[in-house]
């Protein structure tokens, strides 16, 4: 079958994305605008998410954002309602809000329980909130597509948010079996170490080479290799592809 023109490829199709305002989520709703998706960008920020709407709107694309804590189940919903009324229906998902910062590369009994109960409220509970608040008006739309923003550092569980994303890794499988019967596909995507600009202001050099040392391709990870492999798994292409997680990270995590 012929490929639609990337210009128009999402034509038509409404995208929300968690954690629109800032690195990777600013990122997918750049290029997913850029190929004809009307995009939603909710973030905790709502000046940042409305920035990259503006810019995006600026430069003759559709998008909107909103004030959304994913960890709040009636912000999500009330958002949800809103886009529906104001759209119609969603098409795609991005779960990709959540907490990553150095903060949390630390053992567990040095994070209290406070801090350990706000990670896993984005980063799992987040993910579970909006898939449940977006399937009812996704299913049966051609295409659905959710994806799920996991880490690689999911493979080692050597800190809170490791077991965090690996967390993810498991909310990916179950909700692809549970939504396949409605036509919604569900896949993660894992990304290794990328240099956005989070990364680059808060890894110690060290670390950086540390880890680099132990990827198989040895250039830096970039943004938009994670944005190709979110454009594959929402497209058609990947059509017979649900319950996967895509580890992008140049080989770090390899294992058979």
């Amino acid at each position: 079958m012929e490929q639609p023109e990337p210009a128009h490829e999402h034509q038509g199709r409404v995208a929300v994305i968690t954690g629109g305002g800032r690195g990777f989520g600013e990122a997918f709703g750049r290029s997913l605008a850029a190929r004809g998706a009307h995009v939603v960008l909710a973030d905790i920020d709502p000046a940042a998410g409305e920035r990259v709407a503006s810019e995006i709107r600026a430069a003759g694309g559709e998008a909107t954002s909103y004030d959304c804590d994913v960890s709040d189940e009636h912000q999500v919903a009330a958002m949800f309602d809103d886009v529906v009324e104001r759209l119609g229906g969603v098409d795609i998902l991005i779960n990709n809000a959540g907490l990553h910062s150095q903060a949390f590369n630390e053992p567990m009994a040095n994070s209290g329980i406070d801090k350990l109960r706000s990670l896993f409220d984005v980063n799992l509970m987040g993910t579970i909130i909006c898939t449940l608040a977006a399937a009812p008006v996704m299913k049966g739309r051609p295409g659905a597509s959710i994806v799920n923003i996991s880490s690689a550092a999911a493979d080692g569980c050597q800190t809170a948010y490791g077991i965090s994303k690996l967390a993810v890794r498991g909310v990916t499988v179950t909700s692809a079996r549970e939504l396949g019967g409605d036509g919604i596909r569900v896949n993660a995507i894992a990304p290794g170490l990328i240099f956005t600009d989070t990364i680059r202001a808060e890894l110690p050099e060290a670390v950086v080479d540390m880890v680099k040392a132990t990827q198989v391709i040895g250039r830096d990870g970039e943004e938009q290799d994670v944005v190709e492999a979110m454009l594959f798994l929402v497209s058609d292409r990947a059509k017979f592809v649900t319950a996967e997680t895509l580890r992008v990270g140049g080989g770090l995590s390899i294992h058979v």
